[in-house]
């Protein structure tokens, strides 16, 4: 994409999402960011909105505002996520359903009405946050992965709906980062994990923007429906 394109990314209050946003921003994107608490961070070219990305209302009123001030949307990064690292046993109904909520249901969402937008201008790319997790059936992280997984079914979904307007959909699978995220785990569980990759090491931001890069390329027109994961998952 071009400077001054302009750029949604979700979940943008902290880790990979804040991350993103101080990148794309010096690289010349007017980017518009959400969380459901306010940031701490200004540049000239973001804006910010507090919401919760499974309220619909919330996120239509995002998408008009983004529609009346830009007329366009080039690209939607989906990041915002939440996990429970626990048994399932041990994971009580409220905390599943907000899992889903944020990573199934705010995804659907966002894709949805970025499709409705990206649409009027026949272009446009969607990266969604998957995780490794998927792959690995990972003990205690039940209910996580499995939201995960929709994200990459529909994904794929909503690649085979949306090529006909060229727009891309794709989604990127990080390997362990060190942010909030992953505080609630043990490092011994962490390095458990690492140990089971390929390439051993924790995800650095520099290899998520490396694939986001690529996925919103206008020479990768031709990319749509994969999901790449990091570390050789």
């Amino acid at each position: 994409m071009n400077k001054n394109s302009v750029m949604l990314i979700t979940g943008t209050r902290k880790g990979i999402g804040k991350s993103l946003v101080n990148y794309y921003t010096q690289k010349g994107f007017e980017v518009i960011g959400c969380s459901r608490k306010d940031v701490n961070f200004k540049f000239d070219n973001y804006t910010h909105f507090c919401l919760d990305v499974c309220d619909e209302n919330s996120a239509i009123k995002l998408f008009n505002y983004i529609y009346k001030y830009y007329n366009r949307l080039d690209v939607l990064i989906n990041n915002a996520s939440i996990a429970s690292m626990n048994y399932c046993m041990l994971t009580p109904l409220s905390k599943v359903r907000e899992i889903l909520n944020t990573n199934v249901i705010g995804t659907f969402l966002f894709c949805r009405e970025a499709g409705k937008l990206m649409k009027r201008n026949n272009l446009g790319r969607i990266v969604n946050v998957t995780s490794i997790g998927t792959q690995l059936n990972l003990e205690g992280e039940a209910a996580y992965t499995a939201s995960k997984a929709a994200v990459e079914s529909f994904t794929r979904g909503f690649a085979i709906e949306y090529a006909k307007f060229n727009i891309t959909v794709n989604a990127i699978g990080p390997t362990p980062i060190k942010t909030d995220l992953i505080k609630s785990i043990s490092q011994n569980k962490i390095d458990s994990l690492i140990q089971k990759l390929p390439i051993k090491r924790y995800s650095e931001f520099t290899d998520i923007y490396n694939v986001i890069d690529f996925f919103i390329s206008k020479k990768s027109d031709f990319i749509t429906g994969q999901t790449i994961f990091l570390g050789g998952v």
